[in-house]
């Protein structure tokens, strides 16, 4: 296992609301052209920074631990979990959603490590968790015999830390030496501690680095390539390094040595060197890339002296790594190379030869370099680069496929590993020592099965294969596609009771996200069907744009000025489900998280009249201020820029907080959010909730004091939230 970083996974599920009364034709006018009545009460006078925050009367709300906000925090909790917990509900919702997150049945997922499997495990009497390994013979079996590597709940005991695991990078081939993430409470920024497999321990005056959100590569077993918080100026606005260094062992921060530095007004998430070895562990190449804002940035290799070349490679792109001294990568934008044109989506493969400022004579052919170029609704979802092979899972129409390449001759041929149809395929942990990698399947109706795919024969083994955590039999999923303000057609999954009475009355959740080119692929999600299908409800999933469902194009027609049209594509698929009779208007609840907070709360304040319920939660809603908060700023590649006064109008027109109206009926809408994320500022959330109260409007605001932006902190107290989501749900479109 090189890599084992737990990340974020898009929240799956959930939505709410409360009744509202019918809208007439003069209401519902009043809501498509909200301009007609005039600028909202808190509409800045001038949308400069300072004019933004003149209109702001909340702005204390941002101070993370202020005394106002924590005040803030403590009353709202009051009230809202007086409404939540205090329902009848919510003690059998918890239970059924925490013997759900800490079932003994779960799949343990599997990590390459050594010459074996690693795992990181949570249950109810390890919520923290233990990171684990085992031999893949023993994986195989019912009952894995599991050694314990690391007890994160023990260690946070002992050192009196909120411990959070988030993650370990291993050196290959061996893999004994690691290097251990642990966040205090969640938060993206994590202390970095060295540990050895073979003695189960942290190394004596071993590699620490004190909290920062770094980016750590092992160049050697003496060495790492390190972007961090170097000291006063070296960090970007939006608090990520632009600078590495390479941090030799007994070596303190201040005495690594100078590889590569970018600029401070770099946009992004950081400048970040990625080491691509062969199957041996041998170092490959090197490479760093450079963001110049959230999706454009510069690629640079950097040789066995120490000295960075630019390579010639589009500025949109993503690279999975290297096969044969060749760079595999996607240029997320149409893109020209020795006479050929390639699409956005392709997949490539080049030699890192002719990528460089000064490179080789000869023409690189077609055959040689493309290895794949999607269809008009086929979109790359991951890929897996083995030694002499190349592994892709492929979307076509938002079914999961699976597919397998190799370099002869006359080119790349491709064949397909079969897999069941119509699920969503996710690719997992790759090892070119042994040419596998880990796929899993699944499906809204059809729980996970986690098999082995051998890249040389092309065969899928099945390792393990979850047990269905609520009935399945009473539902059906199919699939729509609604009409867009555009005439686009936006595709969207329903999944319902088989025998649903088409009158409009079934509560349903909509999930949307439409941003940073992720997609929504189906996927099993046991809490909302044993809370929410089990129950009657019905779960639909909209993939509009700004998403990665169809490749880049879907995601780039919705950026910085052609928002609005993932906003106007949610509201579609919203009015196709009651034009279907599937829902209405008093029956139909949107969840959205994170980036899906800046969807949620814009379609709340744009279409009131089209849902009774919202969750909101970890979300981005003040718009014209997000880039002053934490990370805001790695995300004007996505949003623009509110500095800017172009961009600063068009954002203005959704921006949610500064949209509010004291006239216009909102259904009671649950905002949610955690004190220690360091991603997304809670005062969003905050700042949303009290100017609803000050306008008279009914809501709920709850704010965790742990976990960070991720939610994985504790199955225990996530169990806690999910109940909480279910149970406003049930009061907003079931009661």
């Amino acid at each position: 296992m090189r890599h084992l970083i737990l990340s974020v996974a898009i929240p799956a599920l959930l939505l709410g609301a409360c009744a509202t009364a019918p809208v007439t034709t003069d209401e519902q006018h009043r809501h498509d052209h909200p301009e007609r009545l005039g600028p909202p009460p808190h509409y800045p006078h001038n949308l400069t920074p300072a004019g933004v925050a003149a209109a702001d009367d909340h702005l204390a709300l941002e101070q993370v631990d202020g005394a106002e906000a924590m005040a803030f925090v403590a009353e709202e909790n009051r009230k809202s979990l007086a409404a939540l917990t205090g329902d009848p509900r919510y003690e059998t919702f918890r239970r059924e959603a925490e013997a759900i997150l800490t079932a003994e049945d779960r799949i343990p997922m599997p990590s390459f490590l050594g010459d074996g499997v690693g795992n990181f495990w949570q249950d109810a009497a390890n919520p923290k968790g233990v990171w684990r390994r085992t031999t893949l013979d023993s994986y195989r079996t019912a009952q894995p015999r599991w050694e314990t590597l690391l007890d994160i709940d023990a260690l946070a005991k002992a050192e009196g830390r909120d411990w959070v695991f988030k993650g370990a990078d291993c050196l290959a081939p061996d893999e004994t030496r690691c290097l251990i993430n642990l966040s205090d409470g969640g938060k993206d920024a994590v202390v970095v501690r060295e540990f050895d497999l073979t003695t189960k321990r942290f190394v004596d005056g071993g590699f620490n680095l004190p909290e920062g959100k770094h980016r750590i590569e092992w160049l050697d077993r003496d060495t790492l390539l390190v972007a961090t918080d170097f000291g006063p100026g070296t960090m970007t606005e939006s608090g990520y390094p632009f600078i590495v260094k390479t941090l030799k062992r007994g070596q303190a921060l201040d005495q690594a040595v100078e590889v590569y530095r970018g600029d401070q007004g770099d946009g992004g998430y950081g400048v970040s060197p990625a080491v691509y070895r062969d199957k041996e562990g041998v170092v490959q190449a090197v490479i760093i890339t450079r963001p110049l804002d959230t999706f454009r940035s510069e690629t640079w290799s950097l040789s066995h002296d120490g000295k960075a070349q630019k390579l010639n490679l589009p500025e949109r792109v993503g690279i999975s790594g290297v096969i044969d001294g060749r760079l595999v990568f996607s240029p997320d934008q149409a893109w020209s190379f020795d006479g050929e044109d390639y699409i956005a989506g392709s997949l490539l493969a080049l030699p890192l030869g002719v990528l460089g400022e000064t490179r080789p004579h000869g023409r690189i052919g077609r055959d040689d370099a493309l290895v794949f170029q999607p269809a008009q609704r086929q979109a790359l979802q991951g890929v897996a680069v083995l030694s002499d092979t190349l592994v892709a899972a492929v979307t076509d129409n938002v079914a999961g496929t699976l597919l397998r390449f190799q370099a002869g001759p006359s080119g790349w041929t491709a064949a397909p590993i079969a897999v069941p149809a119509n699920l969503a395929v996710g690719l997992g942990d790759s090892s070119k020592s042994r040419g596998q990698v880990f796929v899993s399947t699944q499906g809204f109706l059809v729980p996970p099965t986690l098999s082995l795919a051998d890249a040389s024969a092309g065969s899928l083994t099945e390792l393990k294969a979850a047990p269905a955590k609520f009935d399945a039999s009473t539902h059906v999923t199919e699939q729509y596609e609604a009409t867009s303000t555009d005439g686009t057609k936006i595709p969207y999954f329903v999944t319902r009771p088989r025998d649903l009475a088409m009158d409009g009355t079934a509560p349903t959740v909509m999930l949307g996200y439409g941003g940073f080119q992720i997609s929504l692929n189906p996927a099993y999600k046991p809490e909302m069907g044993k809370l929410w299908l089990e129950r009657g409800g019905v779960f639909v999933q909209a993939n509009i744009r700004g998403g990665g469902e169809f490749g880049p194009d879907w995601h780039q027609a919705a950026l910085d000025g052609n928002r609005q049209r993932a906003f106007d594509d949610f509201a579609a698929v919203a009015r196709d489900l009651e034009r279907r009779g599937i829902t209405s208007p008093r029956h139909l609840g949107i969840y959205g998280r994170s980036n899906g907070g800046v969807l949620t709360s814009v379609s709340i304040t744009q279409h009131p009249e089209l849902f009774n319920a919202a969750v909101i939660e970890s979300p981005l809603i003040d718009m014209l201020r997000y880039h002053e908060l934490l990370a805001g700023a790695s995300w004007i590649g996505e949003y623009g820029d509110p500095r800017i006064p172009e961009e600063a109008e068009w954002i203005a027109r959704y921006s949610a907080y500064q949209q509010l109206r004291p006239e216009v009926d909102y259904p009671r809408v649950y905002i949610t959010t955690n004190t220690r994320d360091d991603r997304v500022h809670p005062g969003h959330a905050r700042k949303f909730a009290a100017r609803l109260g000050d306008q008279g409007h009914d809501h709920l605001y709850y704010e965790d004091t742990a976990g960070g932006h991720s939610n994985d902190a504790d199955p225990v107290a996530n169990a806690r939230r999910w109940a909480r989501h279910y149970v406003y749900l049930a009061q907003q479109l079931m009661d």
